[in-house]
């Protein structure tokens, strides 16, 4: 029987390929490194501007009142005609597709309704709704 005098051979891992990694990934970052310090020593002075823009989505819908007597009413506030298309235009011109919802008193002239309609077609603003109560069913 023949017997074995070589020594065992001890298994071994080859990290040749993980150290190139490493290696790589060390590289990659110190570049990135040097790009971000690069672009913060530009030393631009950036302008300013005057009027603020949201950044985030849409705003709510600007709700116009039109009370009993005719008078147009936006966050409690009584308005002419001139200053609610003041305000429309504003709230156009910051966003676009800005929601007007108007709530006309049932007691009010329909005129009156039609007219705030008008303004903000004038203006610019297409999402216009109506406000309404649902009518009970034994009227």
């Amino acid at each position: 029987m023949p017997l074995k005098t070589a020594p065992l051979e001890e298994p071994s891992i080859n990290l040749t390929s993980m150290l190139d990694v490493v290696m790589l990934l060390i590289i990659f970052f110190m570049v990135g490194t040097k790009f971000a310090e690069e672009e913060r020593q530009t030393g631009i002075q950036l302008p300013g501007v005057s009027e603020n823009f949201a950044l985030s989505g849409q705003p709510d819908e600007i709700v116009v009142n039109v009370d009993a007597n005719g008078k147009v009413k936006v966050q409690g506030e009584d308005l002419t005609p001139d200053s609610l298309r003041i305000l429309l235009d504003a709230a156009r011109f910051a966003f676009p597709n800005q929601a007007v919802v108007i709530r006309g008193d049932g007691r009010c002239e329909y005129q009156q309704v039609m007219d705030v309609f008008s303004t903000c077609k004038e203006v610019g603003i297409k999402n216009v709704s109506v406000a309404h109560a649902p009518k009970s069913k034994g009227n």
